[in-house]
């Protein structure tokens, strides 16, 4: 069993990280389950930018981990470039934290492109039209919330905190892989610290 604390941003991802890292470790092989309590939330802005905020958020990750747990830290890129947001955030946690495991994904532009990049799978569910295809740089949208609403029926808005989770039980996984860099790399790094042996 691996156990992985997640710090995000989002009230929706609260619930929908959870779910979300226990279908990866469904799909890996030799594990045997992922263990998601959870997720310790945090403003985005504070967390990046001020250190005491960053520094306490890691130390509670870090207790809640244990002795042999990880931590993923998962945020939304907005206007910041993964590339760079990524390793900066990675290096200063390692300076706190350099006795866990700790991973960084950045989702590009925010959670909701991975479930535009296997919207196929999500037509006809949660309030979506029956057909709607996958527009070639999911990740190149923005407002990828008011995306998914536009192509709900009738008054229906995309709901982050009831329709994040749903979505992130439904969508299929592989195609989000294809579709979407950032989804990969979080499949990879899931993948990597299950892989890991304390």
């Amino acid at each position: 069993m691996t156990r992985i604390i997640a710090i995000v941003e989002g009230h929706g991802e609260v619930s929908a990280v959870p779910i979300l890292l226990r279908r990866i470790g469904e799909q890996l092989p030799d594990t045997d389950y992922i263990d998601v309590p959870q997720p310790i939330r945090t403003k985005r802005d504070r967390f990046i930018r001020k250190d005491e905020e960053f520094r306490r958020m890691l130390l509670l990750a870090a207790a809640k981990a244990g002795q042999d747990g990880k931590i993923l830290i998962l945020l939304d890129a907005d206007d910041n470039c993964p590339a760079q947001l990524g390793p900066q955030t990675l290096e200063r946690a390692q300076q706190i934290v350099g006795h866990i495991e700790v991973s960084v994904v950045i989702a590009k532009q925010e959670y909701e492109a991975w479930f535009i990049a296997a919207i196929s799978s999500l037509a006809g569910q949660r309030g979506l039209q029956d057909l709607i295809d996958v527009p070639d740089e999911p990740e190149a949208i923005g407002g990828a919330k008011e995306w998914l609403t536009d192509r709900m029926d009738g008054s229906r808005a995309y709901r982050e905190t009831l329709d994040q989770p749903a979505m992130s039980q439904l969508f299929d996984i592989e195609a989000a892989q294809e579709h979407s860099p950032s989804f990969d790399k979080l499949f990879r790094e899931v993948t990597r610290l299950c892989e890991i042996q304390d």
